[in-house]
């Protein structure tokens, strides 16, 4: 069965920069997917040219089986919904969302029917003959979206919807995003470079980098199984250990041996090993396991940061070969083994979670992916 939407081999050039680099991408329907990456990472460029906005040099779009690689803009199916709302500030709020219903020449009942929906759906039915002026950033968006979805696009391609908003509108409005698409089942591709609303509302996230994909899944997938430094890196926390791979399975930092994945890369083949911060295990100080299959090191405690729900606490000493890793540790973690600055510990870095990548392969560097 063939995706809804096809992206193929996908090319955007500005002069004599390519902002676009062979991409190609398959979107299923019904599905939330997010482009995220820093700025300047091609991810908006890729949603205007799905659009038709900017169309590209090279490469094909293909929407529910139909070619829409250089159709104009209003030959397109979809709605679209800006960073900036962009709604008709001399219109009131029922006029903005009935004006592309108007354009169709639906019939007046038709177009007050649903207006008057849509309005229910967003919980704005009471706003109505107000001008945007007179709402509230998060109100304007919530309109913006009903105007988006009015005449019943197959695809909703949403810029950045929520980055003009302040941090407790943009979680409130998130989850109101992810429902409404949920009961409409309608196609979603949301640009964003927020990593945490990318896990929270996405199916899939297509990580970008310098015009190309450097990796595509699920937020689970994408958090707990980068493919590239640069994934590792950009979304969530993670520590860098600078060491070399002894044999397959196995690095060493200095004289200490650690246990982690190292897919292909060669023995004595220098690479960066990524862990997060809590999946640092923390121990007593003369904690042992019986089996050799993970790595357990001795660290000084140094400065402790309080997060709320756990401890920031920055380790250090000479297991660590001059490295430094940051742990989070939970209050009752902190509470059992009385974790302090100055504290002598035995932490566990599990194998399964210390992932080594080739030292050559910097952060910013990208290596990219078709999916």
């Amino acid at each position: 069965m063939s995706s809804y939407l096809r992206i193929r081999n996908l090319f955007k050039n500005f002069g004599d920069f390519t902002a676009l680099k062979d991409i190609s991408l398959d979107i299923e329907e019904g599905e939330f997917v997010c482009f995220l990456g820093p700025s300047g990472c091609g991810k908006t460029t890729l949603l205007r040219a799905v659009a038709g906005l900017d169309l590209q040099s090279y490469g094909s779009v293909e929407q529910a089986g139909r070619d829409i690689s250089d159709l104009p803009v209003t030959q397109r199916d979809f709605g679209i919904v800006f960073q900036s709302y962009a709604l008709f500030p001399n219109l009131t709020i029922e006029r903005n969302i009935a004006f592309g219903l108007e354009n169709l020449g639906k019939p007046k009942a038709e177009v007050a029917a649903r207006v008057t929906e849509l309005l229910d759906l967003v919980n704005l039915a009471d706003q109505r003959k107000k001008y945007p002026a007179q709402l509230s950033g998060g109100q304007q968006q919530r309109i913006a979206l009903a105007r988006a979805i009015a005449t019943s696009p197959g695809l909703l391609l949403l810029d950045e919807p929520l980055s003009a908003l302040d941090a407790k509108v943009r979680v409130h409005l998130r989850h109101q995003i992810k429902e409404l698409q949920r009961k409409l089942g309608v196609t979603t591709i949301m640009v964003t470079h927020d990593q945490e609303e990318a896990l929270a509302m996405a199916d899939r996230i297509v990580v970008m980098n310098h015009g190309v994909i450097e990796q595509v899944g699920s937020p689970t997938e994408i958090y707990r199984a980068p493919r590239s430094l640069f994934v590792a890196d950009f979304i969530g926390e993670t520590n860098q250990i600078h060491s070399t791979v002894t044999e397959p399975g196995c690095l060493a930092l200095g004289r200490t041996r650690l246990k982690g994945q190292t897919g292909e890369l060669a023995s004595g083949q220098k690479v960066v090993a990524t862990i997060r911060p809590e999946d640092i295990v923390p121990h007593e100080p003369a904690f042992r396991e019986a089996e050799d299959d993970h790595s357990l090191l001795e660290v000084t405690v140094g400065e402790m940061e309080f997060l709320g729900s756990f401890w920031r606490s920055r380790l250090t000493g000479a297991a660590l070969d001059d490295e430094v890793l940051y742990a989070d540790f939970s209050i009752n973690a902190v509470r059992r083994l009385s974790i302090g600055e100055g504290k002598t510990l035995t932490i566990e870095l599990p194998p399964s979670r210390l992932i080594a990548f080739a030292a050559g392969e910097s952060a910013g560097e990208s290596h990219g992916e078709h999916v």
